[in-house]
């Protein structure tokens, strides 16, 4: 069967204006899912819960992971060696190894992306939801770490004082902001409440 440029043209078409939707499109699909989410069900509260009740039933030796109920958020933290943790950011959370850990003290360091066309909804793509006063839990080695959220703020990206030790235990997040056209850093600063 012959097939006639006609057809191929039409064909061409057709996947032009597939993938022009597709790049317009992708950065919405995860604020309507986000939106359906937060109105049907109980995430955020149950979210909420593991972090103020962490529960000893939960299995032994689960992996380190991150909670933020106004993200509805429950993600694994990765961990990478500086020179591969591009790679690793595409897989998710990952503490940068430059930081402290909740254990230890001093400002624990937990970055991600925020939006691209390959994962639409980044790991970080609701980070702009977190506000102050906000709870952010971090299971670390089986054990539960309750932060306060102090400070939100947007730094440009050679601000690297944000990712400095501290004395005071701290977690702080962040990520590319705006979403369209990242030219700055969104900061999250949140204080140990309990551990």
């Amino acid at each position: 069967m012959r097939v006639s440029l006609h057809q191929i043209n039409n064909g061409l078409l057709a996947l032009i204006i597939l993938c022009n939707i597709y790049v317009i499109a992708a950065p919405f699909m995860p604020t309507a899912i986000f939106w359906w989410q937060s109105h049907n069900g109980h995430r955020r509260q149950t979210l909420s819960a593991q972090i103020q009740h962490p529960s000893p039933s939960v299995k032994a030796h689960q992996p380190n992971h991150l909670i933020v109920p106004s993200m509805l958020l429950d993600s694994p933290v990765l961990e990478s060696p500086m020179p591969s943790i591009q790679h690793t950011l595409n897989s998710g959370v990952v503490r940068l190894p430059t930081g402290s850990t909740p254990d230890k003290g001093g400002n624990t360091v937990i970055v991600g992306h925020r939006f691209s066309y390959t994962a639409p909804r980044g790991i970080f793509y609701f980070l702009n939801k977190v506000h102050v006063n906000d709870e952010i839990g971090l299971v670390w080695n089986d054990k539960t770490y309750a932060y306060k959220v102090a400070s939100v703020q947007q730094v440009p990206p050679t601000e690297i004082s944000v990712e400095a030790p501290t004395v005071d235990a701290r977690l702080t997040l962040y990520t590319c902001t705006p979403l369209w056209l990242p030219k700055e850093r969104l900061v999250i600063i949140a204080e140990l409440e309990k551990s």
